[in-house]
């Protein structure tokens, strides 16, 4: 068997980003960060399409040759439980079929959650200002200011608080609104798709910190995000 490698914090971050924090398995997508767990951990998993060396769930499909089995195309997120099921019974989810699983989820997601391509930019609005005007006003609760003694004490009650509501509630309201945004790009303007783009990179950067646990150089929030679609 291939010797294994960490998964660079790269490729994490893409994952998260394209599974917009739902597990890719089309007859699940439930959230990696179940509310019930309060955003203290996700449940995500980073599975293996393809195993490492000649053993293991599909091996009968790993091909001749050079062959990276923790290349981004070979991996996929999901729950535990999903995680399970496909690894459990190869011959039932081959490569294809999770192939098109990744290529397709983000579109089951808006499916699943009601997301479309909506008929004016009004109504594109509309969908998004609930979860923008939350995670600015959890920002403005529970955010660390320069100076602060949160910046010194990682473990007080505040900090505590700033790490779960992040979890719980800002990241997915991020990852949902991004959902929405990538469904209406149609409507956007050439300096609105600039944004846009930036805020891709906010909520990368808050993966980067807060899911893999890496202090990146993270972008600020776009202002002009609050205005997107008036």
């Amino acid at each position: 068997m291939a010797p294994r490698k960490a998964i660079p914090t790269a490729t994490k971050l893409r994952l998260f980003a394209e599974s917009s924090g739902h597990c890719q398995r089309p007859e699940c997508l439930d959230s990696l960060f179940p509310s019930e767990l309060n955003g203290v951990k996700h449940i995500a998993e980073i599975a293996h399409v393809l195993p490492h060396g000649k053993e293991g769930p599909r091996s009968e499909e790993v091909p001749e040759g050079e062959f990276d089995p923790d290349a981004f195309d070979n991996l996929i997120l999901l729950c535990p439980k999903c995680h399970t099921i496909i690894d459990k019974n190869p011959d039932a989810y081959p490569r294809a079929a999770l192939l098109t699983w990744k290529r397709d989820h983000l579109a089951n997601l808006a499916v699943k959650q009601g997301i479309k391509l909506y008929e004016s930019r009004a109504e594109a609005r509309a969908a998004i200002v609930k979860k923008l005007t939350e995670n600015k006003t959890i920002w403005r609760r529970f955010a660390p200011v320069d100076g602060s003694d949160f910046n010194f004490n990682p473990e007080s009650e505040s900090a505590q608080l700033w790490k779960q509501r992040m979890k719980s509630v800002i990241l997915p309201n991020s990852y949902h609104t991004q959902s929405i945004l990538e469904a209406n790009i149609p409507h956007m303007t050439q300096e609105e798709q600039e944004v846009f783009a930036e805020f891709k990179e906010h909520i990368r950067g808050l993966t980067d910190r807060h899911i893999c646990g890496i202090a990146g150089q993270a972008i600020r929030f776009p202002t002009q995000m609050e205005s997107i679609f008036k």
